[in-house]
């Protein structure tokens, strides 16, 4: 059956055509040769270890929420309450461009709220802890030796703090990779992670030169005026393309690796982003015209990330678009929907069609569940997690085949 609307092929063929049922959890094959009758499906079981997951993912929050209310306290007894606020209130502006860019990045395959919520918990929390305690121990080093010498600057911008703060930052993905496996598919996953968490360390440390500056200026003049132009619209994605690096390497051994196998790939996504990292603020101790060397140099590194996003992107519409294949070819999804699924344009289609008639919410439910599909369905290809993502096909079959009914009365 042919349609030449993509978007009415979701809910047209629904109603009369009789899609197969087939027992969640069988390869495509096997569901192919299923009967075209309906054959019950039997409830999804339980995910292993999901409720322990789910307490050690509450206590992480919990745990990283009173590190963040530590560090906060410590800026403000810094800063004092005036400057702490106000620039608090500066750093959220560039949090907001980085929350609608990541946005963007995350919109084929949302990750979990609440490893979102422990990914920007650990940057704004344990990873600026972390560099302030080993740059105090650093300090006293420095001091018990006789003082900061001739290139203490210089070594404190572009050796020790690429280092802290990227294995810092770094550590945070790391971990969200072994407690969250299942939501790390590939390297655009670890792009969003590694993402909050740096957008996290940037608030944070924004906050901090922010406040700095409106004391050193005794309010606002034009030098708050520049530190804010630069760091906070001119460079708000700066930590992040560092530490995509250790997210990218991540999710690649999330396709190839194991657990421990995985440390590897983080050593190897550290050195880029620890390099990257010292050449953005060593530069500034050698450039004498700050705003040339961000035109030629600046822009042209966030222009190749943002190609490198969208050619990680099509990867994922092109993993989706095989993997709802297979269960087309076993009668689960109808061809015409697979288009619709695994294209931006159709996706853009089907919603404002389904806004039209009341289901916007269905329609979006209905694609992030049959992208959930796919990616779990890769998991049992590969052989990751393989029992796990069984679990999750049979859990996310017969849900997609209820969005599709529910459509269907659109």
């Amino acid at each position: 059956m042919t349609h030449t609307n993509p978007t009415a092929s979701i809910t047209d063929y629904t109603a009369s055509s009789g899609v197969p049922h087939a027992a969640p959890g069988a390869a495509p094959a096997e569901v192919a040769a299923a009967s075209t009758g309906s054959i019950p499906l039997p409830p999804p079981p339980a995910s292993p270890g999901s409720s322990a997951r789910l307490v050690l993912g509450i206590v992480g929050i919990v745990l990283l929420s009173i590190i963040a209310l530590f560090v906060a306290v410590f800026l403000i007894a810094g800063l004092g309450v005036n400057a702490f606020a106000l620039g608090g209130v500066l750093a959220l502006v560039p949090l907001a461009i980085v929350f609608f860019g990541i946005r963007w990045i995350d919109k084929w395959e949302p990750e979990p709220r609440a490893a979102v919520v422990f990914a920007f918990l650990w940057g704004a929390g344990l990873s600026v802890l972390l560099a302030l305690i080993v740059g105090a121990e650093i300090d006293n080093v420095i001091n018990s030796m006789g003082g900061p010498g001739p290139g203490y600057e210089f070594f404190g911008a572009a050796v020790q703090a690429p280092i802290v703060e990227e294995v810092g930052k770094g550590l945070g993905v790391l971990v969200i990779f072994w407690a969250a496996r299942k939501h790390f598919d590939g390297p655009v996953d670890g792009i969003v992670y590694a993402a909050w968490v740096a957008g996290g360390f940037a608030f944070t440390e924004n906050i901090l030169y922010f406040g700095s500056q409106l004391i050193e200026a005794g309010g606002v003049d034009g030098s708050v005026v520049e530190i804010f132009l630069v760091r906070g619209i001119m460079s708000p994605f700066a930590h992040i393309m560092f530490t995509s690096f250790v997210g990218i390497a991540l999710g690649l051994a999330a396709r190839r690796a194991s657990a421990l196998g995985a440390l590897g790939y983080f050593l190897i996504g550290l050195i880029p982003a620890i390099l990257l990292h010292a050449f953005w603020n060593g530069a500034l101790f050698f450039v004498s015209n700050f705003y040339g060397y961000y035109v030629l140099v600046q822009v042209p590194l966030f222009v190749g990330a943002v190609f490198l996003v969208r050619f990680l992107r099509h990867q994922e519409s092109k993993l989706t678009f095989d993997r709802l294949t297979e269960y087309s070819q076993a009668g689960w999804l109808h061809p015409d929907e697979v288009a619709v699924i695994a294209t931006a344009q159709g996706r853009r289609q089907a919603i404002a069609w389904a806004r039209s008639r009341g289901k916007g919410a269905e329609m979006k439910r209905y694609l992030q569940g049959a992208t959930r599909l796919a990616f779990a369905r890769q998991r049992i290809i590969t052989g990751r997690g393989r029992s796990a993502a069984t679990v999750d096909e049979a859990r996310l079959l017969p849900a997609l085949v209820d969005d599709r009914r529910a459509l269907a009365s659109a």
